[in-house]
């Protein structure tokens, strides 16, 4: 008798309220099987996709066959992206890709992008229709978390953790506690997400969110495109996130369609959620920013910038490279020149932006002001190839991360910016906004 007691009291305790989660706890949730989870809760979880590009993936193969796994858990749910040194730069990239290469085909991997069908993996992925809102995607590469933007959970592993992923379709997560920025108003002209990400990180520092959830919300979400979320999920990473994400709305349901990913799972934060800070910022009052050298918290508007000359510019990468990046980028450089002795280069973010930017004539634009147009890589952007700074040189790219030697020599600088502003500098010679 006072077992059935205790066992009712305890059904009873069971359908208690739920407890408030934010929107990743709710995925992660979902994903472990579970009801609830808590920040700092160690948890196993299901993936949705699993990514990997051809300077990560070499490893996880080499222990996945060390742990004698025989196949990926699912063909469909494995993605092999061959961006970073691709087409081949020496003979160590040719054996990375072709490592790759072997794998995908044994096993039957259906995403796998080499050279002619690929795209720097951040902006190809969602082109692809590969993820959808409510997906847990996991990725040998920190920016994975470029997928919040979605209304996913995304977030970046190392190639060991891959490699399980790869075998079993599982994870383990730590659950993260959550920021929340309240984003009111809009951004100005040729004020972009890239501008506000940098506002961002300058105001709370490169380890202001570490192992948080930077989740996004307010009226100000409604007027930021899918590229500006895409840009500003893909530098959670830089300010230490574990995780950046968005909610999903209209313009993420268009997205998603238009590409073909999956029917969306849509999980919104409970009004209770608890955030272990709350960031209030109005749109219309973040300005041009410039990330200085050597950490992307060195953040500056044009009003505390003198004269800089710079050597090269770069427009591109899984941060900024999208079709309205180029397009931006176009319309600030239309009717000028390159100023001499800078070089710039264009690298469309995949095949089709490149074909889209040349059907709109924009390459023809860029050739003509004075650029270099390059086929989708991520080379410059960590130094790998296409770009590359000797001593003392000076470089606005639109990348993402700017540490000392990030982008060749060490003693060379690199100052992180929005297309628009990377593409004035261009003109200008010399570190300036867009106007």
């Amino acid at each position: 008798m006072t077992a059935d007691k205790n066992k009712k009291t305890l059904v009873s305790s069971d359908t208690s309220p739920p407890r408030p989660m934010t929107m990743t706890q709710k995925i992660i949730a979902a994903h472990a099987g579970k009801d609830y989870v808590s920040p700092g809760e160690i948890v196993m979880a299901n993936v949705d996709l699993v990514l990997g590009n051809d300077i990560t993936s070499p490893v996880a193969i080499a222990e996945f066959d060390k742990a004698g796994a025989k196949s990926v858990f699912d063909r469909k749910k494995v993605a092999l992206v061959m961006d970073h040194f691709t087409p081949n730069k020496d003979i160590k990239a040719a054996e990375q890709c072709k490592c790759v290469r072997t794998f995908a085909k044994k096993h039957g991997v259906e995403n796998y992008f080499d050279t002619g069908d690929v795209g720097v993996e951040h902006a190809l992925i969602p082109e692809r229709g590969l993820v959808t809102s409510g997906d847990l995607v996991i990725g040998a590469d920190s920016h994975t978390c470029t997928y919040g933007a979605l209304g996913a959970f995304s977030t970046g592993i190392g190639s060991t953790d891959m490699a399980a992923a790869m075998a079993t379709g599982k994870v383990w997560l730590k659950v993260p506690g959550a920021l929340r920025f309240k984003l009111t108003g809009k951004l100005g002209r040729y004020v972009t997400g890239k501008d506000l990400i940098l506002h961002i990180i300058g105001m709370i520092g490169v380890d202001g969110a570490l192992y948080k959830s930077m989740e996004f919300t307010g009226e100000g979400v409604h007027t930021l495109s899918v590229s500006d979320r895409l840009c500003i999920a893909n530098m959670a990473i830089e300010a230490g996130a574990k995780n950046g994400i968005f909610p999903v709305d209209d313009k993420t349901i268009e997205f998603l369609k238009e590409h073909g990913a999956d029917e969306p799972r849509i999980y919104e934060a409970d009004p209770d959620a608890e955030y272990e800070k709350t960031y209030e910022i109005d749109l219309s009052e973040v300005r041009q920013t410039v990330a200085f050298p050597h950490l992307p918290e060195n953040t500056r508007t044009f009003d505390e910038i003198g004269d800089i000359p710079i050597d090269q510019i770069v427009i591109g990468s899984c941060t900024n490279g999208r079709l309205e990046d180029l397009i931006i980028a176009a319309e600030v450089m239309r009717g000028h020149r390159v100023a001499p002795g800078v070089r710039a280069i264009i690298i469309p973010a995949t095949q089709k932006i490149y074909l889209e930017a040349m059907e709109m004539g924009l390459l023809r634009e860029f050739i003509e002001a004075g650029c270099v147009v390059s086929t989708p890589t991520c080379g410059p952007c960590l130094g790998g190839h296409m770009g590359i700074l000797a001593e003392g040189e000076r470089c606005v790219a639109t990348t993402n991360r700017n540490f000392i030697g990030r982008m060749g020599h060490p003693k060379s600088e690199v100052y992180l910016a929005s297309p628009a502003v990377a593409a004035a500098s261009a003109i200008a010679g010399k570190l300036a906004p867009a106007i």
